[in-house]
């Protein structure tokens, strides 16, 4: 399905870009800390409100 070329080009393209991702993230770790201090507490609310409607999706199906 895909040539041997095709592979190696995916298999740098998707190194580099993890290299840069992370050396991109570690540039702007102390702005992340300033400016999205509560972000955790909306992750976990978001969290808790999908495993409600999955329980109450499953309570109701019966």
């Amino acid at each position: 399905m895909f040539t041997t070329g095709q592979w190696i080009f995916a298999a740098f393209f998707v190194v580099a870009f993890v290299v840069l991702m992370l050396f991109s993230y570690k540039k702007d770790k102390a702005l992340h800390k300033k400016y999205y201090k509560g972000s955790f507490y909306v992750l976990v609310g978001f969290l808790v409100f999908i495993v409600i409607l999955f329980i109450m999706k499953t309570l109701l199906k019966s």
